[in-house]
Parts: C-alpha cells; structure tokens; sequence
C-alpha cells in the first residue's frame, strides 16, 4: 500500500519525538531525498538509464545497509519509496516536521558535452546556523566518494534548489549529484548493482563517521562490521576493470 506523504507528515506531526534504538540509543534522524519521480524521469542516460530509478534505488540501498551492516545506527526516513512524484514543497516539509538533523538529496547530471564526467555536491546558498555544517558534511561526501571509488571529484558548490533552500534554517542539508548520465560510462556504470551498492555505503559510512564527529550519534563499536573498503573489494571485485576504465584503479 502506498500511503501519500501528506498523511506521514500528519503522523510525524502526531506522534514524532526523539527517536530511540531498542538498546536505548538516541537515533539521528536523516532524511533521504531521492530526486524526481513519477512523470518526472529527471536526466536520462546516453543507455536510456533514468535518474529518478537510480536515486532511489541508491537511497533503498542506503536503508538497508543501515539495517543489516548498522544495526540501524541512523533513523532514516525517505520523501519517497516508490516511483511516484512528490512536491519540492512536500519534500522539504518532511524534514522540517521531523526536525531531521540533515537531508541528502540524491541526483544524477546531464551536460550538453559527453565527456563531462565525476560527482558533484551543493550546499545551500546563503548563510544559516546549518551552513558551516552542510559544508562540512559536503566536503565529507565529495571527498569519499573520490578517495574510496575513485570518482572525479568536481567539487563543493552553492546553489538555490528549493529543497535546499527550504531547509536550511531547519537542518543541514545537501544534494549529491551521483555521476553524468550523459557520459556513456559512467551512465553504464551507475546501473550496476554493485555502484548502487558501493555508493550507498560510502553515503551511509560518511553520514555515521560525521554525526560521530558532531556528536550527534551515541559512539558505535564497528570493530565487527565490514569497512566501507571491505565490502567495495567483495561488492565491485567485478566491476573493477570498468571502474579503472574511466575512474582509475581503485584505493584498496
């Protein structure tokens, strides 16, 4: 069943308090903002990949890793879990109602010129209370996700999307643009099982380290669980030619 957003944020607006694991430890609450949806495909790739099934597939990975591998380390809530359209408006709201500590928007590019290539994050622009924080977990994401895949890094930038902007007096907030899908291979690579995995873990890792550094997050023990680069040898040991194809070899 598919239940509308306007109803979960009368929900949250009912019962939402801080949130809790079972063991008593006091939950961060991220909200994960897969882009587009519905009607509205987004970008669509030089294969005929969509941006819109490629957010959230990233952001489903995201909720299950946090499950299996963390123990549900973060309390994750998604502006959308299947294909339908929700409002920028909706989307932005959701984090405001659940007083989210941070929201990451999930995206892919497009350019006119194919061999534009690598990742890009933005953070909102103007100040705030939230602005030294978006920056921080900003620089975080661009970083790892160059240093453990091995993506072109093109930097932190600011820019006025709604989602953004109607956030950042709530909670940081930032949108990650995942790879260019008008750049043939890294279209080709984005599809694969093992980019959504490996991508979804560097997002996840990165979110549990920086709400650690930020004190945000009851210090975990993860000397038993898999490191990020652990499960990148297991997940993408595949995919690794391809990957050393456009991204240069792999950081193991």
């Amino acid at each position: 069943m598919v239940v509308p957003i306007r109803f979960i944020l009368l929900l949250c607006l009912l019962v939402r308090s801080t949130c809790f694991a079972q063991d008593g430890r006091v939950l961060p609450v991220v909200v994960l903002d897969p882009g587009h949806g519905g009607r509205d495909t987004g970008a669509t790739g030089a294969n005929g990949a969509l941006e819109k099934n490629i957010g959230l597939l990233v952001a489903h990975e995201i909720v299950r890793l946090n499950r299996e591998l963390y123990d549900h380390a973060l309390e994750i809530y998604l502006t959308r879990n299947t294909d339908t359209l929700v409002s920028l408006y909706d989307r932005a709201r959701l984090a405001r109602v659940l007083d989210a500590d941070g929201l990451v928007s999930l995206h892919c590019n497009h350019a006119n010129r194919q061999e534009a290539k690598g990742i890009e994050v933005f953070v909102p622009k103007g100040k705030s209370k939230h602005t030294g924080r978006a920056k921080r977990i900003a620089e975080l994401f661009a970083n790892n996700l160059q240093q453990d895949l091995g993506y072109w890094n093109r930097g932190l930038k600011g820019a006025n999307f709604q989602v953004l902007r109607e956030t950042r007096e709530h909670c940081w907030s930032v949108l990650i643009e995942l790879g260019f899908l008008s750049n043939r291979n890294e279209a080709e690579h984005l599809v694969k099982e093992a980019a959504t995995t490996s991508i979804a873990l560097v997002i996840l890792d990165t979110l549990i380290a920086y709400l650690n550094e930020s004190n945000c997050i009851d210090q975990m023990d993860t000397s038993r669980s898999p490191t990020p680069l652990q499960i990148l040898v297991q997940k993408v040991i595949t995919s690794t030619k391809t990957l050393e194809l456009y991204m240069g070899p792999m950081r193991v």
